[in-house]
């Protein structure tokens, strides 16, 4: 029986340092990235893939400002930008998959599933938002839309202006997760969960309704790797293996660590915040409600032999 696993395709896969983010960039690092993810299909994988969406979904959030000031179109709220990045991200991702396959002469459907992530209105996130979206702007503008919409604004720590800001809740509940489970056991190839997910409320009972917030992908893809019962969950990133001492003289790369050592290692403050500790935080999570491994590697480890930072449950 095919192992089902989910792969959570980092920041890199669509968009590289330096690149101004044309499609032609995107679907050529798109490919290259399907390439490695070949490696779990040909060791008999099943998988499904998920992704962020903070350029892109920038991007047309930028677009919609203009759209406004020059012709009037109305402005969509950050759940629909969510889920228009969605769509073309899970079209790049099938486009350049089907290519894959196609070069080696196997066939896998590649389907794209919108995905609609439950989370709390009443979560202590939307009292303090913290994650920045959009474009930056001029202190006077800030305040001046701010005013207008009560949108809710912060200082860039580099200096760069000031951006929106939004709540960044817990995902509870993964939308269309029994189908999502039962395509790829089925051998298909799925994507779901783009950028952690459209948030998403009852406003009353039976009535589902967008909200103003941005899923953290990790999180939410390692809750679908447990509400799908997958048997491994890969974090993807731009590093071979988790390091201690990131970057200093006693640097050491992680082979495999349990969860008491990866929390001791959080506690220690050797993972950023911002960087290796929301991929670190995702993996415990799965690895404590499943008891089943998680990996952080880079895409072109895939297949490798002891590839990635390994993360098991403890006594194993």
């Amino acid at each position: 029986m095919e192992k089902l696993a989910v792969v959570a395709l980092g920041g890199n896969a669509l968009i590289r340092e330096g690149q101004k983010g044309t499609i032609d960039d995107q679907e050529l690092n798109v490919y290259d990235t399907c390439t490695c993810l070949l490696e779990l299909i040909k060791s008999k994988y099943n998988i499904v893939i998920t992704h962020g969406n903070g350029p892109q979904v920038g991007n047309i959030l930028l677009q919609n400002i203009a759209g406004n000031k020059v012709f009037g179109l109305p402005i969509m709220p950050l759940d629909i930008c969510g889920a228009f990045s969605q769509g073309f991200i899970g079209l790049m991702l099938e486009q350049q998959l089907r290519n894959v396959l196609k070069e080696r002469d196997m066939e896998r459907d590649v389907i794209t599933i919108i995905t609609q992530v439950i989370v709390d209105k009443n979560d202590d996130a939307f009292k303090n938002p913290t994650k920045p979206i959009g474009p930056y702007y001029t202190k006077e503008d800030a305040d001046k839309i701010s005013s207008e919409t009560k949108a809710v604004f912060a200082e860039d720590p580099k200096g760069r202006g000031w951006r929106k800001v939004v709540a960044s809740p817990k995902p509870l509940v993964i939308g269309n997760r029994k189908s999502i489970e039962k395509l790829s056991r089925d051998g298909q190839v799925v994507i779901a969960v783009g950028g952690g997910g459209i948030p998403v409320f009852y406003v009353k009972e039976n009535k589902l309704q967008g909200i103003d917030a941005v899923i953290d992908k990790d999180l939410a893809s390692s809750l679908l790797a447990t509400q799908i019962n997958a048997d491994e969950f890969y974090i993807l990133t731009d590093v071979p293996k988790v390091s201690i001492n990131f970057r200093k003289q006693n640097e050491k790369q992680l082979d495999v660590i349990t969860i008491n050592e990866a929390k001791q290692y959080l506690n220690e403050g050797h993972f950023a915040e911002g960087s290796m500790a929301p991929k670190i935080k995702a993996a415990m999570n799965f690895v404590e409600a499943t008891g089943r491994k998680a990996v952080i590697t880079q895409a072109s480890e895939l297949g490798k032999k002891d590839a990635g930072t390994i993360i098991i449950a403890n006594g194993k």
